[in-house]
């Protein structure tokens, strides 16, 4: 009896002990996962990092991953509306529907901008709730950080002192960084964005948005769109970015016209990536708009 009761201990201990396994939509939300879960989870990004998060499909590989999943990151926002509530449904793991405890939906923890709006397609892929690319906001990924340490401690409470330590962690790395970011950033230029992707860092580092090469989110610019804006740009100066997997038609159009820098720029860090990762992604940001990297 007692040999029972010592194996059937040591099975509930290592229960309560084994990794975590985490899917998360953007490599950005992996990223978050992997610094603050550290050795007590086990990570799946859903998606690379070289395609529009807005569009894709609910693959097999990505249902895979919500099915093995004990928590589910996604941005939100609407951003994964196309496809994520399919791949949720196709895997049917109710431990990770919206609502339940293995959800967890990033947009929901921290203010979000541009709020408001119709919810009319025929503007274009408009957020009603809120533009959902604050992934490039260090601040806000550090306010996430610590929410997603309290949720997931919520889930495994002998380890909510070591994902608090280690969202504290990562939030401190970011306030280090931060004065040598907003140095590099004073008196930066503005930019002319092909997407509403960099929204949250111009607010954040106080870098003017000039305009953007979609006449509407999610539509190719036309010839008159882009003749139309030579024309609103002809006497700034600025900085033309738009992301590895945008067209690059439009913006190097904008490039031969103005005459300004040309940018191809990453929205999220690495497959796998840590804070490291991630710092990197911001500090390119920064060199372009700076023009160190010009």
């Amino acid at each position: 009896m007692r040999y029972l009761i010592a194996i059937l201990f040591v099975l509930v201990a290592s229960a309560s002990h084994a990794e975590m396994n985490v899917a998360a939509t953007t490599t950005s939300m992996g990223m978050l996962a992997r610094e603050i879960g550290g050795e007590a989870v086990s990570v799946t990004d859903l998606t690379p990092p070289d395609r529009d998060a807005h569009f894709l499909q609910a693959r097999p590989s990505i249902m895979a991953g919500v099915r093995r999943a004990e928590l589910l990151i996604s941005v939100g926002a609407e951003l994964e509306v196309g496809w994520l509530p399919a791949a949720i449904q196709g895997a049917n793991n109710r431990r990770v529907y919206p609502g339940q405890p293995g959800y967890f939906e990033a947009a929901q923890y921290i203010e979000l901008i541009e709020v408001g709006g119709p919810a009319d397609r025929a503007l274009g892929d408009v957020h009603p709730d809120g533009n959902p690319h604050f992934n490039l906001d260090p601040v806000r990924m550090g306010q996430l950080a610590l929410a997603l340490a309290e949720h997931m401690g919520t889930m495994r409470p002998e380890r909510s002192d070591y994902f608090l330590q280690n969202a504290e962690r990562f939030v401190q790395a970011i306030d280090e960084r931060m004065p040598q970011w907003q140095s590099r950033t004073e008196g930066a230029v503005g930019i002319l964005q092909y997407h509403k992707d960099a929204n949250y860092f111009a607010k954040l580092f106080d870098v003017p948005m000039l305009g953007f090469i979609e006449p509407l989110p999610g539509v190719q610019p036309t010839a008159r769109h882009l003749r139309d804006l030579v024309s609103q740009m002809q006497d700034k100066e600025g900085i033309i970015t738009y992301m590895t997997f945008q067209p690059e038609r439009g913006p190097r159009f904008m490039q031969d016209q103005l005459g300004w820098p040309l940018m191809a720029m990453r929205l999220e860090p690495p497959l796998g990536s840590t804070a490291e990762d991630y710092f990197n992604l911001i500090d390119s940001w920064v060199g372009a708009v700076s023009g160190e990297s010009t």
